[in-house]
């Protein structure tokens, strides 16, 4: 079920909730709590793609680091073997360089790769908030717009029944002057 559709249900619920003096509304709280379940479950799962991400970013981070320092070891290791020549030498340092210079190259694209998409995940994330939210809000000035003033006597029953009673009355007459005229 989408998030935008456990809202609406929501937003139907709390109109459809008791009304109290004072312009409350009485509404069940294991219904609210099973909404705020439905939304949580509805989230997108790119929100946790993202949280994976951010946790492998520090590992892909650590393992390219480990490489980078292996490399290095071992580029110095060998620079120690072959120091009977210049060249070989220099070719030594020149490679553990490149290396180390390649490992952090990759490790800076990974982090940058894993921010650029928690950010656009961020960012979608915070685009259906945002919606949600309006539409909350719209819905809670709804509410208020439609609270009764204070100076005006609250008789919503009592209005509605005399409408009714007029109405049914209307009818009736309606019928018997058809019956009449049919006659």
């Amino acid at each position: 079920m989408s998030i935008y559709r456990v809202l609406e249900k929501l937003e139907s619920y709390v109109h459809e909730g008791t009304w109290l003096p004072a312009g409350y509304r009485v509404l069940s709280e294991e219904r609210l709590i099973e909404f705020v379940e439905k939304i949580r479950a509805s989230l997108p799962e790119e929100v946790g793609r993202a949280k994976v991400i951010a946790r492998d970013q520090e590992r892909v981070l650590r393992a390219a680091q480990e490489k980078a320092e292996a490399i290095v070891e071992q580029a110095q290791s060998k620079h120690e073997e072959l120091v009977e020549g210049s060249v070989l030498v220099q070719r030594a340092q020149t490679t553990a360089e490149a290396v180390l210079r390649d490992a952090e190259e990759r490790a800076r694209r990974v982090r940058d790769g894993a921010d650029q998409y928690a950010a656009g995940v961020l960012a979608e994330m915070e685009a259906r908030l945002g919606n949600a939210l309006g539409a909350v809000r719209k819905g809670r000035e709804t509410l208020e717009r439609a609270k009764p003033s204070a100076a005006a006597p609250v008789r919503p029953l009592a209005d509605a029944a005399a409408q009714n009673k007029r109405a049914a009355f209307d009818l009736q007459t309606a019928e018997e002057t058809a019956a009449l005229e049919s006659v």
